[in-house]
């Protein structure tokens, strides 16, 4: 499910960013240059969701761009998380004895190999 916040970044001394998001109060990054800021706060943003929706703790209603305030030497920027619904499901997979055999003779999980099958074939 995707989500977009509002994130103030403010520019520090050292040319690093600090980011901090007004209605996720704590969900706090920072990135070493202006790429690796957003790439760190939407890190962050998928993280502190993942953490709220584990815990079954409702979302905060993502503020509209406009009406965060920022001081000097901050801008704000909308940031998109993707956040997956990481539970393990179970499914009923059929498949030649002979693989069954190979992987069991391999001694690889069985599970491990068709979700790294999956991705690679999904392109994620």
């Amino acid at each position: 499910m995707e989500y977009v916040y509002p994130a103030v970044f403010h520019a520090n001394d050292d040319n690093s960013y600090t980011v901090t998001f007004p209605d996720l109060p704590g969900c706090i990054s920072e990135g070493k240059t202006l790429a690796n800021a957003l790439y760190m706060a939407q890190s962050a943003l998928s993280e502190w969701i993942g953490y709220l929706k584990d815990r079954k703790q409702e979302l905060p209603a993502s503020s509209h761009i406009d009406t965060v305030g920022v001081e000097e030497g901050e801008f704000s920027s909308l940031i998109r998380a993707d956040v997956k619904d990481g539970r393990a499901i179970k499914r009923t997979v059929s498949l030649p004895k002979w693989m069954d055999d190979k992987v069991a003779e391999r001694g690889l999980s069985l599970s491990r190999v068709l979700q790294d099958a999956l991705i690679q074939r999904l392109q994620m």
